[in-house]
């Protein structure tokens, strides 16, 4: 499953499949399990959905019944549905249900709300569906009634596994810590409180306001997410760190714009390239120094390499997963705290 800590719905492809992209191992089949449990759609759990949730009469193998997103709530007996959408237009689409989720015999939870997804559509690659470890109430993280959540993502090149820890603890001493910041409207998320961003050693000339939550405008503030591959930065942010960085390297060869990547460089038979370097501020004066190849990243096989950020399409700033790598990241949810400590993969 992709750890996703930008969402709180947990879900699998389930049989039988209306529209299920290919993965790497068999589907999930309901009717092969004793402990799989449709939730009704006056259960705390479908409520909890909010607008991503429909009624039904039957599971939506034969939804042609369906209320809609939001509808039926005084239904009491229909079958409960979520939608999930996500912001590159991925999405999943099933029954609502509880079931039995175990990491080992050790690991075992029951009763876990989860999507059984029939319609699924989006870049996956492969996996069976997605490990909500969100803020939400309905996040793996939440239901377990964790305290404590950190991980640290390898490399890409790195043939070593990525390690997730859930548990009852604080997470341990961090190199650099950022309060944790809740948004009211905007509940699933893990904001961070960032402050600013330097390239070269020098600060961008952006207001550390640009990085506050505005609970009024339902946005703003900085979002740690590893289910976006690359920071996004508000477009007046990364314009600024753009042309920071562009002109820290005038003297490297330019190459064609890539996919959503503005700013790239024709490296080929170059056996080393100096850069600026690029950190993340946070209060009291922290700083978090961004290794070089998190943030110039090879595109393709002839040597072009890329800044890795984009600018924004939704209200907020996000911190991706690339820019992750590396980087030990614990949330701890009892002190409101994130810390950041790198080489500890």
């Amino acid at each position: 499953m992709v750890v996703d800590t930008g969402s709180d719905v947990n879900w699998i492809q389930c049989l039988p499949c209306a529209n299920c992209y290919e993965q790497s191992e068999a589907f999930f089949d309901p009717s092969a399990s004793s402990s799989y449990t449709p939730l009704s759609c006056q259960s705390p759990q479908c409520l909890d959905l909010g607008y991503g949730y429909a009624c039904a009469n039957s599971t939506i193998s034969s939804s042609s019944n369906a209320t809609g997103s939001g509808g039926n709530r005084n239904g009491g007996e229909g079958t409960c549905l979520y939608e999930s959408w996500y912001g590159d237009n991925s999405f999943s689409i099933g029954d609502f249900a509880t079931e039995t989720v175990a990491f080992s015999p050790e690991a075992e939870f029951s009763g876990v709300s989860i999507g059984c997804g029939h319609d699924n559509e989006g870049l996956f690659y492969g996996s069976a569906g997605i490990l909500g470890l969100g803020a939400g109430s309905l996040s793996f993280v939440s239901q377990v009634s964790a305290r404590s959540l950190s991980y640290c993502l390898v490399d890409r090149d790195s043939i070593a596994a990525s390690t997730l820890r859930i548990g009852s603890g604080h997470g341990g001493r961090a190199e650099i810590t950022a309060p944790l910041i809740r948004n009211g409207v905007a509940s699933p998320y893990y904001y961070v409180g960032m402050t600013g961003i330097s390239v070269g050693g020098k600060m961008l000339d952006v207001p550390p306001s640009t990085f506050a939550v505005d609970e009024s405008n339902w946005g703003g503030g900085v979002i740690l997410d590893t289910g976006t591959i690359v920071t996004r930065l508000f477009g007046k942010v990364y314009a600024a760190l753009r042309d920071a960085f562009r002109a820290r390297t005038a003297a490297l060869p330019a190459a064609k714009e890539w996919s959503i990547f503005d700013t790239c460089y024709n490296l080929s038979g170059m056996e080393s390239v100096e850069v600026p370097t690029v950190a993340l501020h946070f209060p009291r004066g922290q700083e978090l120094q961004l290794p070089a190849k998190n943030y110039l990243i090879p595109v393709d096989d002839a040597g072009t390499h890329c800044l890795a950020f984009a600018p924004s399409s939704v209200p907020a700033n996000i911190i991706g997963s690339v820019q992750q790598q590396g980087i030990r990241v614990s949330i701890d949810l009892v002190r409101s705290q994130v810390g950041f400590t790198r080489r500890m993969c």
